[in-house]
């Protein structure tokens, strides 16, 4: 073949080497009630209705403001985390046996990892014309499998989550907002020695005895020394009793020191 002769070129594969007309779309008020104009009708639609969406979040933001919490301490081992509503199902994950403890990287990485290399997969997997759920049996039923397990996991963090003691270990403190007492603490003192060879002592109330997270501080206490006592021995709200292991005249003793810190 020569070049220029039996040759024919058109922009489009689509239109006939022979149609010598323009290949124009046609207007969109050809079609009444259908269509409409990209700006301004399709655009100012939008936009309200974003409108309205932005409106209406802001003042749920001004009605539920966002809860605030204590600063992070990552020496408070008895606080117990929780992530957010649309991670919950894993969160709940992580607690089974078989997805914890030395199976963790299976909880954590294999399982997700599984469902999301699925989920970009599914094109290639399922390359059927068919488009309606009751004709695609398979994938269908893995929707659902997913979707109520996903519902499942959830409603199980929820129901089995003490949401009393997170509350609890959540509020802002007066050592938070930096009004701890100025109250001078003899270290050489019996009192005090007694104090910090308790393990569990420290361990909630601080080695400064100015409290660990949401645990009360000792430092501006209004109890005697019979009620710190009577405390130490049988408990009060959250804090167990019988957790002193010394003799009953150092129990005294720290007890004396204990209700000996108060402002003056």
């Amino acid at each position: 073949m020569h070049r220029g002769k039996g040759m024919k070129f058109v922009g489009d594969s689509r239109v006939k080497a022979s149609n010598r007309m323009p290949n124009k779309p046609k207007d969109y008020s050809e079609y009444p009630g259908k269509t409409e104009a990209f700006w301004p009708d399709f655009l100012l639609k939008e936009w309200m209705v974003g409108s309205v969406f932005l409106i209406g979040y802001l003042l749920l933001t001004v009605a539920h403001p966002s809860p605030l919490e204590r600063p992070a301490d990552p020496t408070d081992t008895g606080y117990i985390p929780l992530p957010d509503w649309y991670f919950l199902f894993l969160y709940q994950l992580l607690k089974y046996s078989f997805a914890s403890g030395d199976y963790n990287v299976i909880g954590a990485i294999v399982m997700p990892g599984l469902a999301v290399a699925a989920l970009l997969l599914m094109p290639w997997l399922d390359k059927g014309p068919e488009r309606r759920p009751s004709k695609r049996p398979i994938p269908t039923a893995i929707m659902l499998l997913v979707v109520a397990s996903m519902f499942y996991l959830t409603w199980e963090s929820v129901v089995n989550h003490d949401w009393e003691a997170s509350k609890a270990q959540g509020q802002i403190t007066p050592k938070d907002l930096g009004l701890v007492p100025d109250i001078e603490i003899d270290e050489n003192s019996e009192g005090y020695q007694i104090f910090q060879s308790q393990q569990t002592c420290v361990a909630c109330h601080g080695g400064d005895l100015t409290g660990v997270g949401s645990n009360p501080m000792l430092l501006g206490n209004e109890l005697t020394a019979e009620e710190v006592e009577e405390v130490i021995r049988n408990g009060r709200g959250a804090m167990p009793g019988r957790q002193f292991s010394g003799t009953d005249e150092e129990l005294k003793t720290l007890a004396e020191f204990i209700a000996s810190l108060k402002e003056e």
